[in-house]
């Protein structure tokens, strides 16, 4: 699946900026020809080790709702490069995880990271689009959908298929919603104070569009407990979990936060007043003493909120 195309998605195991389990929203296009999944790779990757403590945290608490030894297929439904979907399959030793994407080249990383990890007899990988290839996807006792969901026009008609998928007992974990990144102070010393605000307004506008703009779209109140309900499912439960690297950040972290901007920069700059235009280039300018490059101050913090819900 690709994250930021409609019938598939990657998970952004990163926050609403696509990229680490799958992608997250980043400011991209909907169509594979809009992004080059394969030069994004290292970036998904990186972004998605990142906040693999979060994500481990989170699997803990999903073995915690199922009875031991019960788990024995597993769907990383938007696999990306497969990190989280190794995650799954340590969390469930029992289990088959099956990482599901659109794009080959992910699920070749996919492959490639289980078998470096001693779990490639128990990842496997399946090329899938979704909402038209929900009937190769197989059922299973556990189904995680990290940030793809929102990308299919019918959410509704999206869980109602998924929970068709679990067996008896069965749960589903939405990864969706959580609080956008921060990286920056509220006053950051270039412009206005309160850029991040601004940039997620201007998110929030494109997100709109983006939904707006899907296949068979359909107008839903983000809702997940009663979309969960509607589909027969049984709610068991909704966490948050937090992502806090606080400065100095590592290298490869700053890296990721630069790679961040200029994708907001390059996807939506046009939407920005003049004045964040120019605060943004000046935040990625090297040479500026106050940019993302060279500044201490630079931290993540971000927040994922996964919604479950148990097959009767």
């Amino acid at each position: 699946m690709t994250a930021d195309k409609h019938s598939g998605q990657h998970h952004d195991h990163g926050t609403h900026d696509h990229g680490s389990h799958g992608h997250g929203h980043g400011p991209h296009g909907h169509d594979h020809g809009d992004v080059d999944w394969v030069a994004l790779a290292p970036l998904l990757t990186a972004q998605a080790e990142t906040q693999s403590p979060l994500y481990t945290e989170a699997a803990a608490w999903l073995s915690s709702l199922l009875p031991a030894g019960s788990v024995r297929r597993v769907l990383d439904v938007g696999s990306g490069p497969g990190v989280v979907t190794a995650l799954l399959a340590e969390a469930f030793p029992e289990a088959e995880v099956v990482a599901v994407d659109a794009t080959p080249e992910l699920l070749a990383l996919a492959r490639e990271r289980a078998d470096a990890r001693g779990l490639g007899d128990r990842v496997a990988t399946l090329r899938a689009e979704l909402p038209a290839d929900f009937g190769s996807l197989g059922t299973a006792d556990l189904i995680f959908a990290s940030n793809s969901l929102h990308h299919i026009g019918d959410q509704r008609a999206a869980i109602a298929s998924f929970a068709g998928l679990l067996n008896p007992g069965g749960l589903i974990a939405l990864a969706e919603g959580g609080l956008p990144p921060r990286h920056l102070p509220w006053n950051q010393g270039v412009g206005r104070p309160g850029l991040e605000a601004r940039l997620d307004a201007a998110h929030a506008d494109w997100f709109g569009e983006m939904r707006a703009a899907l296949p068979d779209t359909k107008e839903e109140i983000d809702d997940w407990t009663t979309l969960l309900s509607d589909a027969g499912l049984a709610p068991s439960g909704t966490r948050s979990f937090l992502v806090d690297v606080p400065a100095p950040l590592p290298d490869a972290v700053r890296a990721q936060v630069v790679a961040h901007y200029e994708r907001l920069r390059d996807g939506f700059g046009d939407r920005m007043p003049e004045e964040d235009r120019a605060v943004v280039e000046r935040l990625l300018d090297p040479a500026e003493p106050l940019s993302l490059h060279r500044r201490p101050d630079v931290f993540l913090l971000t927040a994922r909120t996964v919604h479950t819900a148990r097959r009767p």
